[in-house]
């Protein structure tokens, strides 16, 4: 283990930089001119280089210097800034130009230059010395961000989910085109599995193999087995090799970035330090990888902190260790707000192991916290007591055959779960010997909400826990417990986030608010109560609750306060699709915000996932017609008889691509640039002109003071009504 001496050598570095012409008497005119020659020496860069976090005075900038030679030996490394592409005049950085790239820290630097003129491009780049000579990495540029009181309009670009196994970044190569000021990523910068066959591709040039297979997560089974990253060195490879491609570097060398983490820079479907690999199978808590995961974050992504003699250190306890979130200020026009949707929330309100019949709240607790017995709950029995503990003594017979365990025939179970299970036995059973099904509207049955109830179907599984959630039985439990926990069922920022976060946006005084947001606010639901489903699938459900639609209670909090915000815009990543819409407080659609949602870079869209889970789960497959999902998905989302997302305006969930943002006093407009899913099969990359060809554009547009929603047909822009489900 590192040493804490050792770390704290290991550290951001500061440099302080004075533009040309600002007045200071160490500058000479015209700037200083290069102390030396300099060779093209990318290949000692082979992760190129990188910035972040504009601000009106200052940029961090990032590289990665690799020599065999080094072998675990420091280097030392110069950066120049020049306002000049060719460097024929460099800023004067004094001694702070110096920079050590630590062994340490994966020979990883960051330099935090400030005294910089705001609303100016700089370049940039680092050189490696040697015996043989001075060797320059590639040139990076970026800009600062306008004072805080400029009347600046803002061009930027978003984006998220880059899954780099057998997958293309014709996206980047596509960004690297456009002139931004910046770009923000939202998360899932990398991807920690080597090949998860739920939605990676395993076969060609793009792959992954640990060196530290043995510090790494197995998975997977003997026919099919690969990796999850769990040590500091898989962690730091997935880096090394996605920073690796050309195009990603491309967009990196062009503008800076914003960025935040969304689940996969540590694990998928992560709360905490805690992964869902095996559906709560085992207990898959482990603070260690979580900040192993964290150090790889902070040394390969150029991130800027508060306090800027911030350093990791691996001996503060999780979750101390990192704290991301953070705003960024762009002229009088702007205010982006980056938060952190991981590390502070709670676990998924249904259980990944929850015991489908088990009845979770039962009618007097209903009656106790809400006041009431909701429409959505139930009936249930003591399968002990009902009836003599025939149906107990059934069902335990049955245990084996029926996939569950014997001791869970226990307590108040679900009616409608019995029954089902009834149902199966009696299969096998001549007439005279078949038990009867339970009638739900006997008269004395308690009502209250089982697992089943909110559609989980089976032990350890993600479907009917994160995924195909049974909306009304869910509404009701999550109220439950949100009010019985006082809101700690529901907490996904942590308090003193969400007390920063909400101070932060309603004290702005920039025109447009922006958050950075990592997964859907928008309702993503679907109705199968008209669809030509099986009766006990004819319920309506959301399709993940691992985003915004999990945490209902919290959502709604939160919107009510950001609806009283003028000028509020969520962008959001995470789902594999381009949505855009007015997400709003349940029951109250007046009080909402605008969201534009792009899809992944290169992820598997989201209706290939739905298919995905469709397939691999033991009970919907067998489902007739439930392979059908996934390809009515957005007629699904967007269903006018049903009006079950009003708030959905757009949807696309068969895309890859980005969005760019342009705005000024007066609007923002979010343009989707939308490609195929196959497209991402393909390498484009190579040529910026040719990949942006791929891609085909969607203009929506906020207008300040009007907190509708406009898509643009043709050169005309039409509004979303929420009650004609049209753009009028």
């Amino acid at each position: 283990m590192m040493k804490r001496r050792d770390f704290l050598r290991a550290a951001v570095v500061t440099a302080s930089g004075t533009a040309v012409g600002c007045g200071d008497s160490d500058v000479p005119p015209g700037g200083q001119a290069p102390r030396r020659t300099v060779l093209e020496g990318s290949a000692f860069f082979p992760q190129s280089v990188a910035s972040g976090d504009p601000r009106p005075d200052g940029l961090i900038l990032w590289a990665r210097v690799e020599d065999a030679a080094l072998a675990g030996a420091d280097a030392t490394l110069d950066l120049e800034v020049s306002l000049t592409e060719d460097f024929a005049q460099l800023l004067d950085l004094g001694d702070s130009g110096s920079l050590s790239a630590e062994a340490a820290h994966d020979h990883c630097v960051k330099a935090r230059v400030v005294g910089l003129a705001a609303a100016t491009t700089h370049y940039y780049r680092f050189v490696y010395e040697n015996a043989d000579g001075a060797w320059a990495s590639r040139v990076g540029r970026a800009r600062t961000a306008p004072a805080a009181d400029a009347d600046a309009p803002v061009r930027f670009a978003f984006a998220s989910c880059q899954d780099f196994i057998g997958r293309y970044y014709n996206a980047w190569a596509a960004i690297a085109e456009q002139e931004l000021d910046f770009f923000v990523h939202l998360g899932d910068y990398i991807y920690e599995t080597t090949g998860d066959p739920g939605f990676q591709e395993q076969a060609g040039a793009r792959k992954v193999v640990f060196d530290d297979e043995a510090g790494a997560l197995p998975l997977g089974s003997p026919e099919a087995p690969f990796h999850a990253a769990r040590s500091l060195d898989n962690y730091r490879q997935l880096y090394r090799t996605f920073r690796g491609d050309t195009a990603l570097q491309r967009a990196h060398e062009r503008a800076a970035m914003v960025a935040t983490w969304d689940d996969h820079e540590f694990s998928d479907d992560a709360h905490g330090a805690v992964a869902t690999y095996f559906d709560e199978a085992k207990d898959e808590t482990d603070v260690d990888r979580k900040k192993a995961a964290n150090q790889a974050w902070y040394e390969y992504m150029p991130v800027d902190f508060p306090d800027p003699s911030f350093r990791y250190d691996p001996a503060v306890a999780y979750p101390d260790d990192l704290t991301i979130y953070r705003d960024l200020r762009f002229g009088r026009h702007l205010h982006l707000v980056m938060t952190d949707l991981r590390t502070y929330r709670a676990d998924h309100v249904i259980p990944e192991g929850a015991f489908p019949g088990a009845v979770t709240v039962t009618q007097a607790e209903l009656e106790d916290v809400l006041g009431e017995v909701p429409a959505a709950a139930a009936p249930y029995v003591d399968v002990a007591s009902y009836q003599g503990g025939l149906y107990q003594t059934a069902l335990v017979g049955a245990a084996r055959a029926g996939g569950y365990p014997a001791e869970a025939i226990a307590g108040n179970l679900s009616v409608a779960w019995i029954n089902g299970k009834v149902t199966s036995i009696n299969e096998g059973l001549p007439e005279p010997e078949q038990i009867a099904l339970i009638d739900p509207a006997e008269a004395g049955l308690e009502r209250g909400i089982a697992w089943y109830d909110v559609g989980k179907l089976s032990l350890n599984a993600s479907v009917g826990s994160r995924y195909f959630i049974a909306k009304d039985a869910f509404d009701v439990l999550s109220r439950y417990r949100y009010r019985q926990s006082d809101g700690a069922s529901e907490q996904v920022l942590g308090a003193a986030q969400k007390e920063w976060f909400l101070s932060t946006i309603e004290g702005s005084d920039a025109t447009w608010k922006v958050w950075g947001n990592e997964y859907c606010l928008v309702q993503l639901a679907i109705d199968l109560t008209v669809q030509p489903v099986p009766e006990a699938f004819m319920r309506r459900y959301y399709m993940n609750a691992d985003a915004w639609d999990g945490f209902r209670s919290e959502r709604n909090a939160l919107l009510e306060r950001l609806s009283a915000v003028s000028n509020m815009v969520a962008i959001t990543g995470d789902i594999h699709a381009f949505y855009a819409g007015v997400p709003s407080v349940d029951g109250a659609p007046a009080q909402h915000i605008r969201e534009f949602v792009t899809a992944g870079i290169t992820s598997k869209c989201f209706r290939d996932e739905v298919k995905g889970q469709v397939e691999s789960d033991p009970v919907l497959s067998t489902v007739p017609t439930a392979a059908l999902l996934a390809e009515l998905i957005d007629t699904l989302l967007q269903d006018k008889e049903t009006q079950i997302n009003p708030g959905l305006a757009f949807a696309n969930s068969a895309g890859n691509g980005f969005a760019i943002v342009e705005l000024d006093g007066a609007e923002m407009v979010v343009t989707m640039h939308q490609c195929s899913p196959e497209s991402v099969l393909e390498d484009r990359s190579a040529d910026g002109a040719t990949a942006a060809a791929l891609f085909k554009p969607v203009r929506l547009r906020a207008v300040a003071g009007d907190p509708e929603l406009y898509r643009d047909f043709k050169g005309t822009w039409k509004r979303w009504d929420t009650t004609t489900l049209e753009w009028v």
